[in-house]
């Protein structure tokens, strides 16, 4: 909300310092961390500080220590300086005193207030402002409940800064009534301080010292005391419903009895080292016993005894190899799954693909993602019914989970639907991710990346209600070959993963297209088109596209047996094929046409000076065309005449049959993606390194090789990473269909 006094603080912030920190603020009336990192800038010019920075820092901090320890109206520099305060205040909410450069009574009574409302009115008293609470001032915490915000919780926040603020490394937590990352890390700092840490050693993480300290302070029923008063603050901050006391009462032993039940904690209904572990840090107890695991090592026999001697029941595998990194048992290897059944364990399926940041996720990689699943766990043999987690593996912020993980499991729900919902979802994530995923209504259990305490999504986020497994350690198990390296996860129970599988569908050559289902293949992909934004009848306008989604699978059916016979000469599965036709048809519009009627004047008439264009039902140039035949025709996979791509005659009589000639583009689309594997610039894919003889390609392709194929398919297109990314979830739909008919 505009507001006139803050709007007024910005202008002064602007017109004073703006020249002097090289920093302006948007003059807006709203306060910002803009506006109070200019304001932090302001103060370090007025304090000889150079350069400044939007950081209020150590340096910071004790120069304005050393010379101004405490503000008050004598001593307050300037009229400026004091207007830095006033414009602070009004920021926060509180009478600045109209920015008239006196620190009169107005600006006394505010401070005074602030103090109050931080909860260190008795650790500074008076009306004037010390370093520490300076700094806050120029924060955008709040020290009063401001949203979904607890009283509770504010009186903990309170109480940690009226006890600690002394303390040289402690600094004023919000006090607005939201469990933080920065209010656990008060706590642990307050603990710290109760363990005889002295200043400097105290650091707010739950190390190995810290533990250790607290091992000799457990807390039970009757107890009294700061001990008491820490752990109840620990409760409170897990939002558990209890009272923050220094009393252990029978209330406070019955809701740790059901904390404890909730993490899968024996139920004692006493403060033990386990219990204080689940409520200051993510991963808990690390020495405790898990029932489930996860890794990217095949279960073997001799692995399998590892696991039960260690107490394992469910195992997570992954369905996939996303990367080229050498990971060669991360996905569930052949036959493996049914060790795993023999040897009395089950398995819950993982589905991760690159996931390192939110450029990885959206809406259509969501859908290729949950297309993707299903036709792997098929493959594998998982049930219906089956959970699979589908990975978020970074620490997604609040804004990232909006915009880009939400739609990304929207995506994976619609697919999932679209295919009947054979399998249940779940999601793999921080606290944060797994509990706004679940919110949304996207998944149906969590599975939590607990280890990574310093993640933001762990930091001050309790375990979701929803949860099914929570990784929280890594272990060497076993030894010579039945040693293997696994993350621990507590089992809730919620999910127990599945122990007996169907058959395993073989990689197997295609097969035709069974035409009976032609109707629903066409109907995803209409379902998948509509929603990235193409309609079925390719739009209107300068944008329009030429090809309709019929039209584009009926050209596949007219060729589907060619298409059958290229798949299984070169060993390549046919969704590659379909893949580039129905995308290059989908894509195929207005400007491409006219390229295409520049190419012909060129050829025929001489006018013009376009010679080559992507054209045909799968945007091929002539010259590409001719260099893939080369290739191919050298290498063996094919016979013919080479050709010479850089002489017009020999591109115009390719062009010719590209733009005429379906059967033609067909074929030459497998050679492009045999080109692709081994000569064409870009490197060489894992792949390329088995294609030694002709028509010995891969069925098997991982996930990422699929993705560079296309890509490098679309090597011409300016759009190619976007138009890769969201032709995947096509392919994915080609490959549901093509395996249905193969495994029939």
């Amino acid at each position: 909300m505009r507001d006139a006094m803050v709007l007024k603080a910005q202008r002064f912030v602007n017109s004073v310092y703006g020249s002097r920190t090289g920093t302006t603020v948007e003059e807006s009336g709203e306060a910002d961390w803009a506006t109070m990192y200019a304001l932090t800038r302001a103060l370090q010019y007025e304090l000889d500080i150079t350069p400044t920075s939007d950081s209020f820092g150590p340096g910071t901090l004790s120069t304005l220590t050393a010379k101004y320890p405490k503000l008050e109206e004598d001593t307050v520099p300037s009229p400026d300086f004091c207007r830095i305060i006033q414009a602070g205040l009004y920021c926060k909410g509180y009478d600045g005193s109209d920015l008239d450069g006196t620190y009169g009574a107005r600006v006394q009574a505010a401070v005074t207030r602030l103090k109050t409302d931080m909860g260190v009115e008795k650790a500074f008293p008076g009306s004037d402002l010390t370093p520490k609470v300076f700094k806050a001032l120029l924060t955008m915490d709040a020290y009063v409940v401001t949203g979904s915000g607890s009283d509770q919780v504010r009186g903990v926040q309170r109480w940690l800064n009226g006890r600690y603020v002394n303390r040289q490394d402690y600094f004023v937590v919000a006090g607005d009534g939201q469990v933080s990352g920065a209010t656990f890390k008060g706590l642990l700092f307050g603990i710290q301080y109760e363990l005889g840490m002295a200043d400097g050693t105290a650091n707010g993480n739950f190390g190995p010292g810290t533990q250790g300290g607290l091992k000799s302070h457990p807390v039970k029923q009757g107890d009294q005391g700061v001990w008491v008063s820490l752990f109840s603050a620990g409760m409170v901050l897990n939002r558990r419903p209890v009272a923050f006391s220094d009393s252990f009462d029978s209330p406070l032993a019955a809701a740790v009895r059901a904390f404890q039940t909730f993490v899968a904690l024996p139920p004692t209904g006493d403060g033990d080292f386990s219990t204080w572990a689940s409520l200051l840090a993510s991963f808990g107890d690390q020495a405790r016993q898990g029932q489930a695991c996860d890794g990217i090592a095949k279960i073997t026999p001799a692995r399998a005894a590892t696991l039960k001697a260690a107490g394992v029941k469910y195992v997570g595998r992954y369905l996939t190899n996303p990367s080229g990194k050498s990971l060669p048992e991360k996905a569930i290897q052949p036959g493996e799954l049914r060790t795993i059944a023999e040897n009395g364990l089950r398995c819950f399926p993982i589905y991760q693909t690159t996931g390192g940041d939110a450029s990885d996720f959206d809406y259509a990689a969501g859908r290729t993602a949950g297309y993707g699943a299903i036709n792997a766990a098929l493959d594998h043999g998982f049930k219906n019914g089956t959970r699979i987690f589908f990975a978020v593996d970074f620490d997604a912020v609040d804004d990232q989970i909006t915009a880009n993980v939400l739609p990304h499991f929207k995506g994976i729900n619609e697919a999932m639907a679209d295919s009947g919902n054979p399998y249940e979802i779940g999601v793999y994530g921080s606290r944060d991710v797994c509990a706004r995923v679940g919110a949304a209504g996207y998944s149906t259990a969590s599975f939590l990346a607990d280890m990574s305490s310093g993640y933001v999504g762990n930091a001050g986020h309790q375990l979701p209600d929803d949860w099914a497994y929570d990784q929280f350690v890594i272990r060497t198990l076993g030894s010579g070959d039945a040693q293997l390296d696994v993350d621990i996860d507590i089992a809730s129970g919620r999910d127990t993963g599945q122990g007996s599988f169907n058959p395993p569908r073989p990689a197997v050559p295609d097969v035709a297209l069974d035409r009976s289902h032609l109707p629903a293949l066409r109907a995803d992909l209409s379902r998948y088109m509509q929603s990235i934004g193409y309609p079925d009848m390719g739009g209107i306008g300068s944008d329009a596209k030429l090809y309709s989604n019929s039209q584009a699978v009926d050209a596949l059916q007219d060729q589907d047996e060619l298409i059958t016979q290229l798949s299984n000469t070169y060993g390549m599965r046919k969704a590659l094929i379909q893949t580039a036709v129905y995308w290059a048809m989908r894509e195929y519009g207005l400007a491409d046409q006219a390229a295409d009627q520049k190419v012909v004047g060129y050829h025929l008439s001489g006018s013009g000076t376009v010679k080559d264009s992507h054209t045909g039902i799968a945007e091929i140039s002539g010259t590409d065309a001719i260099q893939a035949w080369n290739h191919c025709i050298g290498w063996g996979y094919t016979t013919g005449k080479q050709l010479d791509a850089g002489k017009d005659a020999d591109i115009w009589s390719v062009w010719q049959r590209l733009n005429k000639d379906n059967a033609f583009t067909v074929r030459t689309v497998a050679l492009i993606h045999l080109w692709d594997v081994r000569g064409r610039p870009g490197g060489r894919l894992p792949s390329g390194d088995r294609v030694t003889t002709p028509r010995t390609m891969r069925l098997d392709l991982a996930e990422f090789e699929i993705t560079e194929l296309l890509r490098r398919y679309r090597a011409w297109d300016p759009d190619q990473e976007a138009q890769t990314h969201q032709s995947l979830a096509v392919y994915q739909l080609f490959e549901k269909y093509n395996s249905i008919a193969r495994n029939a």
